[in-house]
């Protein structure tokens, strides 16, 4: 660690462009790894139309909602700003887990500095879409704000004061929407600063390929060769995000967010963004508060502790056959917990959810499992 931060000190600032330029590159690196280039398109997209929308939004619970329509309306060109902002988040999650499952398919969270500051970077980027949620005023934002923050309520002891101490009082009022809108304008900024961090560290060890070979030989210079490989698929993206922006912008919001928020009337079904599902479905499935809290947290928190699971002789699902069939069966677990999370709490969803929770927290045990499993049956077939 003192001599990652050493190296990170004696960089000269004036080399640092060149040295994203000129970074040695594994040659046979494919398109699953251009998913990092793309995030930061979409996160500087994110930056420049929430500082846009930041002029004209008004932070008060009173006229929140008209400012939005005025945004929509009368803004010169801020029905595109807008819609550029809010699907945006979409697609920056989704390419954020598209970026995740690579990872796990080739093990680069070997790279454990790179891969802990990436899931921080996920953490970070949640709280920062949720306070964005909440700022619209619309019926959906403002339960889906209620709902979120009474978890806090259970920690014992400290939970329901610091969901008091959140709101500004004893309700969701004036001066919550206020410090939402304040911590949704600074986080996009640390999150700026850790995908730098993320990056020096990254340009430190060398980035990571299909074969995991660290053979100098097989480098080449990132530009122009993956360059122009990042910048085709950046390409096709933004045209495939402003095709849904122009025909179809309300695919991926609530219905609920068209009415002003109103305490008085509670939604038939509170649901966050289609982003948060899968998080939400696991809190759905345990009956104990605290229980759902702690299973929500560590849906993602596990992420932390793949690196130690896995002590494999290879580096790569490709090689492990029943791991590449569990990862497939992973990645549908969790397309089936978004799916289950938009659904009603009743029967047969409500029983579909613990068995697909379960299968979740239990791909990381088998995964782990198999893969020794695996290389000691290798290991006595050499023998």
């Amino acid at each position: 660690m003192k001599k990652m931060i050493s190296m990170i000190y004696k960089m000269n600032m004036f080399k640092l462009p060149l040295s994203f330029i000129n970074l040695p590159t594994p040659i046979n690196i494919n398109y699953m790894w251009n998913f990092g280039s793309m995030l930061g398109m979409f996160l500087m997209i994110q930056i420049i139309s929430g500082f846009f929308l930041s002029m004209h939004y008004c932070p008060n619970i009173n006229i929140a909602f008209y400012s939005i329509s005025n945004i929509m309306k009368d803004m010169n060109s801020g029905w595109l700003i807008r819609l550029i902002h809010m699907n945006g988040a979409s697609f920056y999650f989704l390419i954020m887990y598209f970026h995740i499952a690579r990872n796990l398919f080739y093990y680069s969270f070997k790279l454990y500095q790179v891969w802990a500051i990436g899931i921080s970077i996920l953490f970070i980027s949640m709280a920062s879409a949720f306070l964005g949620y909440v700022l619209p005023w619309g019926q959906m934002s403002f339960w889906g704000a209620m709902v979120i923050t009474n978890l806090i309520s259970a920690i014992p002891y400290i939970g329901q004061f610091t969901v008091e101490w959140i709101w500004g009082g004893f309700s969701i009022n004036n001066d919550t929407l206020n410090r939402f809108y304040s911590f949704h304008f600074i986080l996009p900024f640390m999150i700026l600063l850790m995908v730098f961090i993320h990056l020096m560290i990254l340009h430190i060890t060398g980035s990571s390929n299909p074969l995991h070979s660290k053979i100098n030989i097989y480098k080449i210079n990132f530009h122009p060769y993956f360059s122009i490989k990042d910048l085709i698929t950046i390409i096709l993206t933004f045209i495939l995000f402003m095709l849904i922006n122009l025909q179809m912008p309300y695919m991926l919001g609530d219905p609920d967010n068209f009415k002003m928020a109103n305490p008085m009337i509670t939604p038939i079904h509170i649901k966050p963004e289609w982003y948060f599902l899968f998080a939400y479905s696991i809190l759905r499935t345990i009956p104990n508060k605290l229980g759902g809290v702690i299973m929500l947290f560590f849906s993602i928190f596990i992420l932390y502790f793949i690196p130690l699971m896995n002590s494999n002789n290879f580096k790569n699902n490709k090689f492990y056959f029943m791991n590449k069939f569990f990862y497939w069966w992973f990645i549908n677990i969790f397309i089936m917990l978004t799916w289950l999370g938009g659904q009603m709490i009743e029967y047969p969803y409500t029983n579909l959810n613990l068995m697909f929770t379960l299968m979740y927290f239990l791909y990381f045990i088998m995964s782990f499992n198999i893969n020794n499993m695996w290389d000691l049956m290798l290991k006595s077939n050499k023998n």
